[in-house]
């Protein structure tokens, strides 16, 4: 009986320090990076986070479901890395059937910010929680 406790305590154990390590921040995550519209009138529909609009002149990104999850990271900021170099743009909106699997959606003010060419369609980036 006493071996089934330890048992039974050592996988509690394992179970909480998954649910701990999965709960915690994200850290360079590879994605491919394209540009998305926020504006009325632009692809898609107001942003899921909030309902409203938003200025594509604003450093935001909209994230595949699997990232996005159910809202978990609304109004948080994520930093994306580049081979322009730095951002950090805020989560807005799930892209849902729009993104692939491994994408994340950016607005022209952070492809600017990275000296990205929009007409390049998608790039390679990274992304972590802020």
């Amino acid at each position: 009986m006493e071996s089934t406790s330890k048992v039974l305590v050592f996988f509690g154990l394992l179970v909480f320090l998954q649910v701990w390590c999965a709960a915690g921040n994200v850290y360079d995550i590879p994605a491919v990076m394209s540009l998305n519209g926020f504006q009325q009138g632009e692809e898609g529909g107001p942003a899921r986070c909030d309902g409203q609009y938003h200025s594509d002149d604003l450093f935001l990104v909209s994230m595949t479901s699997k990232w996005y999850g159910p809202g978990l990271r609304c109004g948080k900021m994520i930093t994306i890395k580049s081979s322009g170099g730095i951002v950090q743009a805020m989560v807005v909106d799930d892209c849902e059937d729009g993104c692939g699997d491994n994408e994340i959606s950016t607005s022209a003010a952070v492809w600017g910010v990275l000296g990205l060419d929009p007409s390049i369609g998608e790039v390679p980036v990274t992304w972590s929680d802020v």
